[in-house]
């Protein structure tokens, strides 16, 4: 037992990981930061095309959802990281980052959209129409509202994923939480500073995840 704490719960170490494993919480919010508002847009879009009436619109964004769904996201990051070279184009670590996460969260957050879209009935959008909105006005004040509210929970699961998704980031030499603490444990030879920073992803997820719990079970009743 006291191997078990000297190795990952020694707290020396850990105040002394702990100015490295804040550095990278830093780049690890900075990646959501940058992932997640692109993830909702690009989501968005997806949704809109693949439930537009136009099937040559239609088709081509099922079928990219599908695909990047289909691809694991670690796949997917070291094509775009260490691919795409070989192609002329060359991207930094954190840009790498973004893209295959944009690309990923997108085609998820796309298929929630989707369903809160699709959960809205034609006569609604009928309604609004006949009270002399425009489509686009009919989209933006009625039906987006009512869709993202009863997918909201499915939304707030898929931003929690998110997070702890850029944990992949390490794989690329980007100084995310994980990778800034499995340096200082190759530095201590001591596993204390993954414990640390699997404390760090606790304190950031756990109070949403309560938070969503709550609210599902409100709109449950």
């Amino acid at each position: 037992m006291d191997q078990l704490i000297q190795q990952f719960f020694n707290i020396d170490i850990m105040m002394r990981a702990w100015p490295t494993i804040m550095r990278g919480l830093g780049v690890t919010l900075l990646i959501c930061c940058a992932v997640i508002p692109l993830g909702l847009a690009g989501g968005l879009i997806a949704a809109l095309a693949s439930t537009a009436r136009s099937r040559w619109l239609r088709w081509p964004a099922v079928a990219l959802v599908d695909l990047f769904r289909a691809i694991p996201p670690l796949v997917l990051l070291i094509f775009v990281y260490a691919g795409l070279p070989f192609t002329g184009i060359q991207l930094s670590p954190f840009v790498a980052v973004t893209v295959a996460f944009l690309l990923n969260n997108s085609a998820y957050y796309g298929e929630v959209f989707r369903a809160g879209l699709i959960s809205i009935g034609k006569g609604q959008a009928e309604a609004a129409r006949s009270t002399g909105l425009t489509q686009r006005q009919t989209l933006v004040h009625v039906i987006l509202p009512q869709a993202i509210r009863n997918v909201l929970p499915d939304l707030i699961s898929n931003t929690v994923e998110v997070v702890k998704l850029t944990s992949l980031a390490s794989v690329v030499s980007l100084g995310e939480l994980l990778h800034a603490a499995d340096l200082a444990r190759s530095v201590t030879y001591n596993a204390s500073p993954l414990t640390l920073a699997a404390g760090v992803y606790l304190v950031l997820i756990w109070p949403v995840v309560r938070l969503l719990s709550r609210y599902q079970r409100r709109i449950s009743v």
